[in-house]
């Protein structure tokens, strides 16, 4: 068994928060506010230091420099024991990961895919084998729906999903859409800890793998 601490869309409140004991920490993307280097650098020296055995985390829509620096900068500056993924999977002690910050587009954010054929690809990438996968994006119609009652999940993430089935699928994105949802043998959850208002709200989500 494996205990999963799973957090989301922090903007740089990271210090604030209080973390649950487990064995995989997970942040599902938008670590800043607007991807300035000094927020990136505060978030992994901040990330790194947590007492887990495994450190997992991916980009959001706000967290440009992850987007526009070159990878090799990147990759310099990922502390040890984290593990970074940008449509790309790891394994972890048999467990099967996958992540992606890719979200529909949005007011021209990072990361940001028109829905349809352009999104469909970052997708498609998804291996059929994936235990775990973090997005930062929710799919559509789950834990998706924002304080307007509109769901605005990505309808091409939902029907890769329901393909690969995944044990769990995380992600953060639409604040007001924490909580979870199992289906099909898959747990959702939306880990966002701020609310709508960009206040601190909710509690980092453990999940226990069998």
């Amino acid at each position: 068994m494996m205990k999963v601490i799973i957090i989301s869309d922090t903007h740089g409140q990271h210090r604030s928060l209080k973390l649950p004991k487990g064995d995989m920490l997970i942040h599902a993307g938008d670590v800043s506010k607007r991807g300035h280097p000094i927020e990136i650098e505060d978030f992994l020296d901040w990330f790194s230091k947590q007492k887990f055995t495994y450190k997992v985390f991916i980009a959001g829509n706000h967290d440009f420099f992850f987007e526009q620096a070159h990878p090799r900068i990147i990759e310099q500056m990922i502390p040890k024991g984290v593990i970074y993924l940008n449509d790309s999977g790891c394994e972890i002690v048999g467990v099967r990961l996958w992540g992606s910050p890719i979200t529909p587009w949005f007011n021209n954010w990072a990361f940001n895919r028109e829905r349809g054929t352009d999104i469909k690809p970052h997708w498609d990438l998804i291996p059929l084998d994936t235990d775990i996968l973090i997005t930062h994006g929710p799919p559509f119609g789950l834990l998706d729906e924002t304080v307007y009652g509109k769901r605005i999940g990505c309808e091409e993430l939902r029907q890769r999903v329901y393909q690969v089935k995944p044990k769990l699928h995380v992600f953060g994105h639409i604040h007001e859409g924490y909580g979870q949802y199992a289906d099909g043998g898959t747990t959702f959850v939306n880990a966002s800890v701020l609310d709508d208002h960009y206040q601190m709200m909710h509690q980092p989500v453990l999940i226990t793998l069998k």
